[in-house]
């Protein structure tokens, strides 16, 4: 089965950036809607990004303008890059298809300090 490896995780402060990144043992092509999701404490993982095999991204309301999603269909990866992060991103953030499969990577924390 395929397996997704992200990355890039930290710990930053309230305006600061980071770049994910999600590394795909299979075809991502093959596979076709990529998307990060995030879970925070107490809560429901969620969708956050989606990118369709043509790079069509979509977002939720709370990170339009901020998070920008992309993919490598040669190399097999998916990035994620965060801008102006908030407390409230604070999460550990996977990567999966668009509909997800059901197994995940570790995922990659990103904690956000006010």
């Amino acid at each position: 089965q395929v397996q997704f490896e992200e990355s890039g995780g930290g710990l930053v402060q309230r305006g600061g950036s980071l770049r994910l990144s999600c590394a795909v043992s299979g075809s991502i092509w093959e596979i076709g809607n990529m998307a990060w999701y995030r879970q925070a404490p107490g809560k429901q993982r969620e969708l956050v990004a989606t990118i369709t095999r043509s790079r069509v991204p979509t977002y939720i309301d709370s990170v339009k303008g901020r998070f920008s999603i992309s993919r490598d269909n040669v190399k097999n990866t998916v990035d994620l890059q965060m801008a102006n992060l908030a407390p409230e991103d604070t999460a550990v953030y996977y990567c999966n298809r668009d509909p997800r499969l059901d197994h995940w990577g570790r995922g990659t924390q990103v904690t956000v300090s006010s």
